[in-house]
């Protein structure tokens, strides 16, 4: 097994690959320097900095980008993991299930009962390693593609990265006549544990906080960056909860899609807007940052937004503490991404994204 498996735990609406923050990092910097994301996602960034020994700090808006990163960042055997799912199966009951059309065709009904077991111990108590563990590894297990042979996911047939939308789940699972098969949760948990955990990568200091990037406030208990590697939502996408809702239900969110845009994202209002609180976000990393860091942005667009991705990365960037040295195209951009969607068509070629490098002003 290899050092970096713990990368593949869950997937994430709009990752980037590991060999993104991890080539940079090599090549420019040194064990023992922090390292800040201040849109971490699922922690690539952070689980890349672990990897060469160089402590990080990450801050998303959403809860499950948050739980994903923390689990980067910590360790915890399989029989560890495994041990905690079962204290928990074994002694929570009566917890609450969400009922509708739509859970009963996503979940055999014992799957769901120990779904929401987890579910309901996990976010009453979660700072153990094995538990932050724990819940990550169900989260990638949420939803799923069936496969031959024993489950891999405790749904139905569903995406892999994206949450099957209730209305269009049902019809496509009534019409084909699929339902959902019985998982045993602990087994499913062990096999993935033994996955992701069978190598201890480094011990290397590391936290990732639910925050606004946008508040002077999160930035608080940052230590000094020497390196910031990020890639904050292209303008226009604002659908990372929705588009990941029953992760969202697991780590205590509704148990329906709500389109409501949270508090702490940045705003998708208007061109300058964006600009203009993204901008806010760059002053806050330079005010903290090392006098010679350095800050890495990849960046790209989205179709249904009449927008120059790059025109709106400058404009973010005047006045604020950076001054761009260099961008590049991402050669390949849509090369290994795994956006499964076996209720969507064929998605349409992506946006050129860059990376661009910056230094403070």
């Amino acid at each position: 097994m290899n050092v970096d498996a713990l990368n593949a735990v869950c997937p994430y609406y709009t990752m980037y690959p590991l060999e993104f923050p991890l080539n940079f990092l090599k090549r420019h910097g040194n064990p023992g320097e922090w390292v800040l994301d201040p849109f971490c996602g699922r922690g690539t960034t952070n689980f890349a900095a672990r990897l060469l020994g160089m402590p990080s700090f990450g801050i998303d808006s959403s809860p499950i980008a948050a739980a994903l990163a923390q689990a980067k960042l910590v360790y915890s055997s399989p029989r560890n993991v495994v041990a905690s799912a079962r204290d928990i199966l074994a002694s929570t009951t009566g917890p609450g299930i969400p009922c509708g059309e739509f859970w009963d065709w996503a979940y055999h009904p014992e799957t769901l009962i120990d779904l929401c077991r987890l579910r309901e111990a996990l976010i009453t108590s979660c700072t153990s390693a094995s538990r932050v563990l724990l819940r990550a590894i169900v989260l990638g297990a949420l939803h799923g593609p069936l496969l031959k042979g024993a489950p891999s996911h405790f749904s139905n047939q569903a995406p892999r990265t994206f949450a099957p939308k209730p209305r269009y789940s049902v019809k496509f699972w009534r019409e084909r006549n699929l339902r959902p098969q019985k998982v045993d949760v602990l087994k499913l948990v062990q096999t993935r544990a033994e996955r992701y955990l069978s190598v201890r990568p480094p011990d290397v200091p590391g936290k990732a906080i639910i925050a606004d990037s946008r508040a002077t406030e999160t930035y608080a208990e940052v230590p000094s960056p020497c390196w910031v590697v990020t890639s904050p939502p292209y303008y226009g996408m604002r659908t990372y909860i929705p588009d990941q809702w029953i992760r969202s239900w697991f780590v205590g969110g509704p148990a329906h899609v709500d389109y409501k845009q949270p508090a702490l994202e940045i705003e998708h209002t208007g061109q300058q807007h964006f600009a203009t609180q993204l901008g806010t976000v760059w002053k806050n990393v330079a005010r903290r940052a090392n006098e010679r860091a350095c800050l890495v942005v990849r960046f790209g667009g989205i179709h249904d937004r009449d927008a120059d991705p790059m025109e709106l990365l400058r404009a973010s960037f005047v006045a604020s503490g950076w001054r761009i040295t260099t961008t590049r195209a991402v050669p390949d951009a849509d090369r290994g991404r795994r956006q499964v969607r076996q209720f969507q068509t064929t998605p349409q070629k992506g946006i050129t994204e860059h990376d661009v490098y910056c230094r403070l002003a």
